[in-house]
């Protein structure tokens, strides 16, 4: 369980959250693998799954038929479906096989529902993120 507590505190979403708040999401979270052209997410659909963290493998982004990224070990895709309960920005492809570590919205979710304190600590964080992404813009 500490790789999984140790790559979900990487997600910079996930990062405000402490170590007892993650081990509870880590209990969640499942291992997947994805033959090569599997596609995981796909551009303007609607996934209820959530969040992938890659531990083996290549995949590609694709905004409309635009590459845009390659992720590999390491990377994540998807953390803001885990909130945002939208249809997805991207597709994202393997290239390779691929093997990730899932966490499901709902998961997410009662986490979020069950605790004030973190809800209120991961809005503040969300906060914080949005306002370094506009300064940089500017």
């Amino acid at each position: 369980m500490a790789t999984t507590v140790g790559t979900l505190k990487e997600v910079p979403l996930l990062s405000c959250l402490n170590q007892r708040e993650l081990k509870r999401l880590a209990r969640n979270v499942r291992q997947q693998s994805f033959p090569p052209g599997t596609t995981v997410l796909r551009e303007g659909k609607m996934s209820g799954v959530g969040f992938f963290f890659i531990t083996e493998g290549e995949a590609s982004v694709k905004v409309g038929a635009r590459e845009v990224a390659r992720l590999g070990p390491g990377d994540h895709f998807g953390e803001l479906g885990l909130i945002g309960h939208r249809a997805r920005t991207a597709t994202v492809t393997a290239t390779t096989l691929l093997t990730c570590q899932v966490m499901a919205t709902w998961d997410f979710e009662q986490l979020v529902k069950g605790s004030p304190s973190t809800a209120w600590k991961l809005l503040q964080h969300v906060v914080d993120m949005l306002a370094e992404e506009r300064a940089r813009q500017l």
